[in-house]
């Protein structure tokens, strides 16, 4: 069966072989430019998001009066933008670099998506080439990665776009390798360097030179 044909609630239920390295990457920001696709969305019903801030709430504003959508209407577009996660562009680099890496560890993509978001989203990352195992979660990642890793090869690499949850991978799986990358070029000036990351990666670029120099795998 093709990893984009069922998703994962549980670490357990993913196929990691133990003799070999492991990538666990994000998708929103890091495989899928959620933001852009949102803000598309958006402005197909008369908003648009104001990217002063490195949140939703309270930068949803209305094209006509630049007021800002109340949280319980942002949360309810939020809602009906992501029951239907199949339509999001890739991240820069993002397929070739993935596809590259392929032959070299194993791929899981770690998201924080309802259990009734993870066919659209598999169907948007079937699209874009990035047929590796989903896993669907909430909250924290850390006990996600460290589930993971426990029983993958190493080393073992973590790739998320926000702080909390490179943090909780650093409380609870220290060896794992960090990288911070934010996917949309717009975001990158909102949030500083991630003190729990081993790469703040600018570009999918910056972050396969990081994994193979620890790989040990020439360029």
């Amino acid at each position: 069966m093709s990893a984009f044909e069922t998703f994962h609630l549980q670490a357990a239920t993913v196929r990691v072989m133990p003799d070999r390295p492991l990538l666990i990457v994000d998708a929103d920001e890091v495989l899928l430019r959620f933001v852009d696709g949102f803000d598309q969305f958006l402005r197909q019903r008369g908003l648009f998001l104001d990217l002063s801030s490195y949140r939703l709430h309270g930068n949803v504003k209305w094209l006509d009066t630049g007021a800002a959508a109340l949280d319980v209407e942002v949360t309810s577009l939020l809602d009906e933008f992501r029951s239907e996660l199949d339509s999001l562009k890739a991240v820069d680099g993002a397929p070739e670099i993935l596809s590259g890496l392929g032959s070299l560890l194993d791929i899981v993509v770690l998201s924080n998506i309802t259990p009734e978001q993870a066919q659209p989203r598999l169907r948007n990352l079937a699209a874009l080439g990035f047929d590796f195992p989903l896993l669907v979660n909430a909250g924290a990642k850390g006990p996600a990665v460290k589930a993971l890793a426990r029983r993958a090869g190493e080393p073992v690499f973590f790739v998320d776009d926000i702080p909390q949850h490179l943090a909780s991978a650093a409380e609870v799986a220290p060896d794992v390798f960090r990288i911070h990358l934010v996917g949309d070029e717009r975001l990158r000036g909102l949030l500083p360097p991630c003190a729990d990351a081993h790469l703040r990666a600018d570009t999918w670029r910056e972050a396969d030179a990081f994994i193979r120099r620890h790989l040990a795998v020439e360029l």
